[in-house]
């Protein structure tokens, strides 16, 4: 059964919007290891309390990646 085009149009056009999170994800991941630099070098003595932190930040907004993936690809396999 062949799908109509303008369906799969806007199947593709959705799933490349829940790709934008992404982007965001990128930039994100970007603030918080340079904060995690900057943090550093300003008090390398609390290097290990502030990489913890880091590392809780690099996974709640990865995270969020992961989520807007799983949408584009329910949205192009599920519907």
């Amino acid at each position: 059964m062949a799908e109509n085009p303008l369906y799969v149009g806007l199947k593709l056009l959705g799933a490349g919007a829940a790709t934008i999170s992404l982007i965001g994800s990128g930039v994100g991941i970007g603030v918080v290891f340079a904060g995690l630099m900057n943090a550093v070098a300003r008090n390398p003595s609390t290097t290990k309390q502030v990489f913890v932190y880091a590392i809780l930040g690099f996974a709640l907004t990865e995270a969020i990646a992961l989520f807007g993936l799983m949408m584009a690809f329910l949205i192009l396999f599920a519907f």
